[in-house]
């Protein structure tokens, strides 16, 4: 890519353009950040604060009207890329909210407590563990709903987990997880990490000592529910270009089977469709 872009803008001149635009912009966003820092995480002195971000910000500002001049010699490539990069990442960053929306709109309509008093006594229970992941600490995850419409059965151990990711870059291990007893072999499992931090479930669920009976991971089984989004005029939540998009993002990301180090042998997915 690097020969391409050289080839590309054939003159020295044209890629110091380039260039010039792609570290003014680097400059301004540091003084964004400096400015989120210093006003809400250090929380300086207001008058301190502005002073110092009006110093950066004057100098930013001197630079970038100086550079002005080279966009359409060159300097419009890395505005381009930014523009890009940008649509994704704030796409990726509204469509993931918004399904989270969604799904914690399906889960919580059935509470877990008449979940377990309708279905625990009524249906049959098989051996071992079961963990079914769910985006919101209320309700019935869909993946649940799901087996038990076609499997007609439920494991004698059931937990539901949710796993959420704290605006901190490190959770404490004696905040790491919270376990509430539900009753009848339910168990709603919260695990906590920082945006730092690698997502590990078996680990985080062998750990826990609470649970009635000792957690074998070689005789757990893991229910995923994997969403097919459908972009939808009905749920107006960005414009339908994005939406689609964000479906062909979602399609193409990591699954969660990955990102929760889940073991590949012991994992079922099912499939529902989701309106974005």
């Amino acid at each position: 890519m690097v020969i391409v872009l050289v080839l590309g803008f054939e003159e020295s001149t044209r890629l110091a353009s380039a260039y010039g635009i792609s570290v003014i912009g680097t400059m301004i966003i540091t003084t964004m950040m400096l400015a989120f820092l210093v006003f809400h995480v250090w929380r300086w002195n207001k008058l301190l604060a502005a002073g110092t971000i009006a110093m950066f910000a004057l100098v930013d500002g001197i630079y970038f009207a100086s550079n002005i001049a080279k966009i359409p010699d060159g300097g419009w490539f890395p505005l381009a890329v930014a523009a890009v990069l940008f649509t994704l990442l704030t796409t990726w960053a509204t469509g993931r909210r918004i399904m989270r929306e969604r799904m914690a709109e399906g889960e919580g309509g059935l509470s877990l407590e008449l979940f377990i008093a309708s279905t625990s006594k009524s249906v049959h229970r098989v051996r071992n563990t079961a963990v079914y992941l769910s985006a919101a600490d209320i309700g019935v995850p869909s993946a649940l709903l799901h087996n038990l419409k076609h499997n007609q059965v439920l494991h004698e151990r059931v937990l539901i987990v949710t796993v959420k990711v704290e605006e901190v870059p490190q959770v404490v291990p004696e905040h790491r997880t919270e376990v509430h007893d539900a009753g009848d072999g339910f168990y709603r499992v919260i695990i906590r990490y920082g945006f730092m931090e690698e997502v590990d479930i078996p680990r985080e669920l062998a750990a826990l000592g609470c649970l009635d009976g000792s957690f074998d991971p070689m005789t757990t089984s893991y229910f995923l529910g994997r969403q097919k989004l459908i972009p939808s005029a009905d749920h107006p939540g960005m414009t339908r270009w994005r939406e689609a998009l964000f479906a062909w993002m979602s399609k193409s990301s990591e699954s969660a089977m990955e990102s929760f180090k889940l073991p590949t042998n012991r994992v079922v997915e099912l499939g529902s469709q989701l309106q974005i």
